[in-house]
């Protein structure tokens, strides 16, 4: 191939990635109204994102902002400097840190490019090198999937990013090192994961572990032959464990057991028995996978999350509440089943309802409650579910009360998927360290303490009136003066403050899909 023929290759690939980027940011659906132990509470931000200076009017920076179209025919005339080239190829080395896959951006040629006396070659080495570094600031700052490929319950998306604008007005400002640094999420929980996969990585390159053979559980004071394997298969990812031939299971050997199903979610017996197994068995391949696809999904979050919040982590069935970006208060939650999964989304709680009715989802009503009605006739008028007639068709309702589904509190926020935080007269389930069991709402262990936080200092919903509200029982729909931010996430791998990468199980096989996903996207399609 000649050099003039690579030069307008390289070119087109600039355009279509220019074009990636308009595309990408046209086709976001819009966001819904409004923006075991628990998991550490992040994310936490390390230090803001700085904001790029505002571009002179009519400079190459400002065409570059004003439309992306524009930047595939800036780039053409853009010219890279040393120093430019220099952190550029240090960035696109270091893909493979960020969960990418490195043959996708390496440099391979570029430089004898570069180097050449000829000034085609050297164009068409620079044309390159811009084109590898947009892919790679697209798939760093707003992932790599898709907007087409997002399940449906995936409502946390990224926002839209112009990579080609960027980059343009990066180097036309001489600010190439900052804006490669600003890419990544602005969050110690991106960036902890980051050094994660390193470690589970060179777990892999070593080997990984050894499957542990099934067998009777296995408890402290026991003698067996599989103890020795099962302290080399904690030693793996337990640096005070030491792999020696030790047929004893140990209190030593008990406490690293137990150390190891906190990481996984279990309940931290100390006796090897299935669950335990199962998860210690995870190839570490698939760890690795995990640890990605939540890489991935921490670019799907909004740049600058609201101070105060609240947040869900829907794998873990943890709700963590915010105030001046520091939690304040945390409790278990019960998230959707698989098949009823909880979607991953972003909106504002707008409203607080006491006592709150249930309008069943007709789903659920043809599925479950009319079924039992006609098994044992009187069962819906003794749960206090009354039929509604509703534009010629039937719906039920279920009375607030004792019996009620959503207990004595319920939070409302917008949202397309019809889910909601509330309360439940079960809580039994909280006791579990496996919690998703609910239809797809998010049931909360301490409801009551939540709303009191959410209207603290408010002249009006003080607590003795929530608590003599509820106690009326009479429904009343209570509104939040400043709707608080709320954010479902779904977090299988995250770093605890000891420094150990913690998993959860995948209930939903949300991380193999999106593994699955990117592992098919045709290269260049970031």
């Amino acid at each position: 191939m000649s050099v003039g023929s690579l030069a307008g290759r390289v070119i087109a690939a600039i355009a279509a990635a220019c074009l990636l980027t308009t595309n990408f940011a046209a086709a976001q659906p819009p966001m819904p109204p409004g923006l075991g132990a628990p998991a550490p509470q992040y994310p936490v931000r390390p230090k803001p994102r700085p904001q790029p200076r505002a571009p002179a009017p009519g400079s190459l920076a400002g065409a570059a902002a004003a439309r992306t179209p524009a930047s595939a025919a800036m780039l053409q005339t853009l010219s890279l400097r040393a120093d430019h080239v220099a952190l550029l190829e240090r960035a696109l080395a270091d893909a493979g840190s960020h969960g990418l896959r490195p043959e996708e951006f390496a440099t391979n040629g570029i430089d004898p490019l570069l180097a050449s006396r000829d000034p085609t070659q050297r164009r068409a080495g620079e044309l390159r090198l811009m084109a590898l570094s947009i892919r790679y600031a697209q798939a760093v700052h707003a992932g790599r999937l898709p907007p087409d490929q997002f399940m449906k319950p995936w409502g946390l998306k990224p926002a839209p990013y112009d990579a080609a604008g960027a980059f343009v007005q990066a180097v036309a400002t001489d600010r190439v090192g900052p804006w490669l640094d600003n890419l990544p999420p602005p969050y110690t929980g991106y960036q902890v994961l980051r050094q994660g996969l390193t470690t589970y990585r060179q777990i892999a390159a070593r080997g990984g572990w050894a499957p542990l053979l099934p067998g009777p559980d296995l408890a402290l004071g026991m003698t067996s032959p599989r103890v020795p394997a099962l302290r080399a298969r904690l030693a793996a990812e337990d640096q005070a464990v030491a792999a020696d031939g030790n047929p004893l299971f140990d209190d030593a050997l008990a406490q690293a057991v137990m150390r190891a199903q906190k990481r996984f979610g279990l309940e931290p017996s100390g006796i090897l028995n299935k669950p335990t197994l199962a998860a210690l068995n995870t190839p570490v391949e698939e760890r690795v996978g995990q640890i990605e696809a939540n890489m991935e999904r921490w670019r799907w979050m909004p740049a600058d999350l609201p101070t105060d919040r609240i947040q869900v982590n829907i794998a873990a069935a943890v709700l963590t509440m915010f105030k001046g970006d520091n939690p304040i208060l945390s409790m278990r939650a019960v998230t959707g089943r698989p098949g009823d999964e909880t979607p991953m989304l972003q909106s504002k709680i707008h409203s607080v309802v006491l006592n709150p009715p249930w309008n069943v989802p007709s789903a659920i009503a043809s599925k479950e409650l009319w079924p039992k009605e006609r098994a044992h006739p009187g069962y819906l008028a003794s749960n206090d579910f009354i039929v509604i007639r509703d534009g010629g068709g039937v719906r039920l309702q279920q009375r607030a009360g004792p019996r009620a589904a959503l207990g004595k509190v319920k939070f409302d926020f917008n949202n397309n998927y019809g889910v909601y935080l509330h309360d439940t007269p079960t809580h039994s389930t909280f006791s579990r360290y496996g919690r998703l069991a609910s239809h797809g709402c998010v049931r909360l262990e301490k409801p009551e303490l939540l709303a009191k936080t959410v209207f603290a200092g408010d002249p009006t919903w003080t607590p003795e009136a929530i608590d003599a509200t509820i106690a009326s029982g009479d429904t009343v729909r209570a509104q939040l003066q400043q709707p608080i931010a709320v954010f479902l996430f779904y977090w299988t791998a995250y770093v605890a403050p000891d420094g150990a990468v913690n998993f959860r199980q995948d209930p939903y096989g949300w991380d193999k899909a999106l593994v699955r996903l990117l592992a098919a996207l045709p290269y260049g399609a970031a």
